[in-house]
């Protein structure tokens, strides 16, 4: 399955750093934008895959929470 989320990329001194939006703690650094797109699409994969494994482990319950923004 793929999914798009919302990448920010932006210039920080001589690095570029980048964050996914949608997900806290999916952050990284690169010294070209390319790099750090490749570094955040690295970090989101290994993100993913553990909050993955860590929901199918005990009696984890899922909800839809709704709010207004």
């Amino acid at each position: 399955m793929t999914r798009e989320f919302t990448a920010v990329i932006e210039k920080k001194g001589r690095w570029y750093v980048a964050w996914v939006e949608e997900i806290p703690g999916v952050n990284t650094q690169g010294k070209t934008v390319a790099e750090a797109r490749r570094n955040l699409k690295e970090a989101l994969q290994l993100i993913l895959e553990q909050n993955r494994l860590s929901k199918s482990s005990g009696g984890a319950r899922r909800e839809v929470v709704s709010v207004e923004v």
